[in-house]
């Protein structure tokens, strides 16, 4: 090979490393977070950049942590909702997923069985496509009596200690029912009320991207 022909292929070679789907390139991804949930990751009521998912990547590269928080967060969506789109939400194999739903299943009643099942079968979907996961645990309200609050509220404990992941026990921990925190609805965080959970949770998410292999 002449003297000629080695120094013109340096510069293409170096050139080709920088080619979209080159190794170089795929390499140094941003690791990305997939916040999958309902209205409550989503931003209802709120500019994107107010939301949870802007916020929380906000405050993680605040603090060194050079991620992307994609919002995958569907108002109205119920379990049965989120197990219909989860694989298309995982098909860019996020390094990390926070999994926020069930409020609007607690809010309308449903079988707290049919809840535990749809959770369970997005739990084993996360885990098989490699992310980690952070669940993220709801409370029922009391107008469905006792016996449907505690069935409810123990989904969450017993699916993390089933499967082995993280627990984040209540989403809106310190913001709900605090007027101040929330729209004038009552149960969607304003922007305030996004930036206390996100203060919340954000160690939580840290420790867990900290531990990903």
């Amino acid at each position: 090979m002449s003297r000629r022909f080695t120094t013109w292929l340096g510069p293409l070679a170096a050139a080709l490393l920088l080619l979209p789907g080159s190794a170089t390139v795929a390499a140094a991804r941003t690791p990305e977070i997939l916040a999958f949930g309902d209205s409550l990751t989503a931003g209802l009521g709120l500019p994107a950049g107010d939301a949870f998912p802007a916020q929380l990547e906000a405050r993680l590269k605040s603090q060194g942590l050079d991620v992307r928080v994609v919002n995958a967060g569907s108002s109205g969506d119920t379990t049965t909702d989120g197990l219909t789109r989860l694989d298309w939400a995982l098909a860019d194999r996020p390094e990390l997923v926070i999994l926020e739903l069930g409020a609007n299943d607690a809010l309308r009643g449903i079988d707290p069985t049919i809840i535990r099942a749809n959770l369970d079968q997005m739990i084993d979907k996360i885990q098989a496509s490699g992310a980690k996961l952070l669940l993220a645990g709801m409370q029922a309200p009391t107008n469905w009596g006792r016996d449907y609050q505690r069935d409810f509220d123990r989904i969450y404990p017993e699916l993390a200690k089933a499967h082995g992941v993280a627990l984040y026990p209540f989403f809106l921990d310190g913001v709900a029912m605090v007027p101040q925190l929330n729209q004038p609805d009552g149960l969607h965080p304003n922007k305030r009320g996004v930036t206390a959970l996100v203060e919340r949770i954000a160690p939580y998410v840290n420790r867990l991207m900290g531990e990903r292999s």
